[in-house]
């Protein structure tokens, strides 16, 4: 059996886990994630909810960041996101794709494409990071 990789294991219990977001692809330039279109993640309207596409753009997004800085000692922590969302999903899986736009000393600011499984627009959202010292190990 392959044990877990290690952000599944962190995000046990966690928005990502209860959201069903997996991780398909992961470093420092480049996150890909998909998350289930269901119950769960709709609004009462039995599309995807807008907070959840939102929630998944800064999961990677956030990832993304914490890697491309974690072998310094640094994490990073979203300051803003915005998203624009452009068709409605019903079923299915949605998935996002976070790459970089700037990466500086201080902070980051990434771009996330989420698609549906037609590879149609569903969001596009930007998200800006700090990094800052990673905290020590409770």
């Amino acid at each position: 059996m392959t044990p877990p990789d290690p952000f599944t294991e962190q995000a046990r219990g966690a928005l990502p886990d209860h959201l069903g977001i997996e991780i398909l692809e992961a470093g420092g330039d480049r996150v890909v994630a998909r998350m289930p279109v269901e119950r769960r993640v709709h609004q009462p309207f039995g599309v995807l909810h807008g907070g959840a596409s939102v929630a998944l753009a800064e999961t990677v997004a956030s990832l993304g960041a914490h890697l491309s800085v974690a072998g310094q000692g640094m994490t990073a922590v979203g300051l803003e996101i915005n998203a624009n969302h452009l068709r409605a999903v019903r079923s299915g899986a949605v998935t996002a794709t976070a790459t970089p736009i700037h990466q500086g000393r201080t902070t980051q600011v990434w771009q996330i494409e989420i698609t549906d499984e037609q590879g149609r627009a569903v969001c596009v959202s930007r998200c800006t990071l700090a990094v800052i010292a990673a905290p020590s190990p409770t």
